[in-house]
């Protein structure tokens, strides 16, 4: 039977640590780290600290599935191996419409950033123009695509360095803002906990949120040069990023100022660099947020290309690679529905698209737990009892339903907050549709 044709195997140790750094910094920091602040106060650090945990161990299942065989062109293959086709085939489609989704409300908020410079151009061009020149860069070569990718997560990576380092030097040399003398205290002056704790469990929402994408470096597994080496190094230092660029950059937030300055509907990136006399500080997030967003549409391009790759039969249309092993018509595809919001734009208010991107967030939280009952399954399997044990995932299986069940009460918490009720309550529709359609499409083998 003909095989389908390989991927290449271009990107560098070098991409794949970016861009699973790059995973783990996004809008979910820049615009929501002022909501969290507001919702838990300096407790914040625990909850952060926390999820990162949860999230950490979710990375070890996933990078022990990896190992097992790293030419799976996305990790679904493996749901689909160990839980079956009709599952691999429901949270195939739910990653790839989470991604559409996802890229849909990022190339939106593309067009806005860029009208805070030029107001008077109108968004679709800006949209238009970024969609073009990533949908470029990802048809050329996967290495370019790379290459994009590590320079985004760079502006981002330097910009929460330098947040970090400002704190430090003005905790240390007790600088003065225009909120007084900067000293560790101002972080618990005001307390530790935000409103007596009743806003606690909407903060781990929003600190759940802000991780999604973490595991995009499962995408680019089949597409790695030394999978061997570079996906355990990316998924072992994701605990270090979680310290240093969430907690070191909140640390630093709630010490130059006093948390309860901040607001909810603000970057406090951007209320920190003005209280200190930076008068750029607007722009200067405006561009960084900028390259986040266009980081996520980046992936997202990337990712559902391969996903209907992975999805379609073999020899089938969007079974073909092009000239360069890259899946050329399911990007086509993707790129054809992403730009069909620039359409939309003209037609549905931006609240309509701000809802449909927490339906794919709580959709994702299924997926996480489908990937942690995926390598329950693994473990069970001759696969692992017979086959080579590498980069095996701590204290399993218990940390697999520890895992899964801080996880179902993060999406139970969504259903019941009447913020992301009714996006979850679509969520779970989506699901129950699928596994229909999933009846009478799909042959369990």
């Amino acid at each position: 039977m003909a095989k389908k044709p390989q991927l290449s195997r271009t990107l560098s140790g070098r991409h794949i640590n970016m861009i699973a750094l790059g995973g783990t910094i996004g809008t979910g920091l820049f615009l929501g780290a002022g909501d969290s602040i507001q919702k838990a106060g300096p407790a914040i650090l625990l909850i952060y600290i926390i999820t990162g945990f949860f999230v950490f161990s979710m990375m070890r299942a996933l990078g022990e599935l990896l190992l097992t065989d790293h030419n799976q062109t996305v990790f679904i293959g493996f749901i689909k191996k160990y839980l079956g086709a009709r599952a691999g085939f429901v949270m195939g489609w739910t990653y790839w419409l989470g991604w559409i989704i996802i890229a849909m409300a990022e190339l939106t908020a593309i067009g806005k950033y860029m009208q805070f410079w030029l107001p008077q151009t109108p968004a679709w061009l800006w949209e238009l123009l970024f969609l073009g020149v990533l949908y470029s860069m990802n048809i050329i070569a996967v290495k370019a695509f790379g290459e994009t990718e590590f320079w985004f997560a760079l502006i981002k990576i330097v910009a929460i360095v330098a947040m970090i380092l400002i704190g430090m030097i003005m905790v240390v040399f007790h600088i003065r803002s225009e909120v007084g003398v900067t000293q560790l205290s101002t972080l618990w002056q005001h307390g530790l906990i935000a409103n007596h704790g009743h806003n606690l469990l909407a903060a781990f929402q929003m600190a759940f949120f802000a991780f999604l994408g973490v595991e995009f470096v499962g995408i680019t597994a089949a597409e790695t040069k030394d999978p061997l080496k570079t996906i355990p190094k990316s998924i072992n230092s994701i605990i270090i990023r979680i310290l240093i660029f969430y907690i070191g950059a909140l640390l630093a937030i709630m010490t130059i100022q006093p948390w309860t300055n901040y607001s909810a509907n603000t970057s406090p990136f951007v209320q920190v660099f003005s209280g200190i006399g930076i008068p750029a500080a607007a722009g200067i997030i405006n561009f960084v947020i900028l390259t986040a967003a266009a980081s996520s549409l980046n992936s997202a391009l990337f990712t559902t290309g391969r996903m209907i790759f992975s999805l379609s039969p073999k020899n089938s249309f969007f079974s073909q690679l092009n000239s360069h092993y890259i899946p050329m018509r399911g990007i086509n595809l993707s790129t054809a529905l992403i730009a069909t919001v620039i359409g939309l734009n003209y037609i549905f208010p931006e609240d309509a698209f701000s809802m449909v991107t927490a339906t794919a967030s709580a959709t994702f939280i299924v997926i996480y737990i489908s990937l942690l009952i995926t390598h329950i399954q693994y473990r069970k399997s001759d696969h692992f009892i017979n086959g080579q044990k590498k980069f095996l995932m701590p204290f399993a299986p218990f940390s697999n339903y520890l895992t899964i069940l801080f996880m179902a009460g993060v999406f139970l918490i969504l259903l019941f907050s009447p913020a992301t009720m009714m996006t979850t309550i679509l969520s779970i529709i989506w699901f129950v549709v699928l596994f229909t359609i999933s009846l009478y499409k799909v042959r369990v083998r």
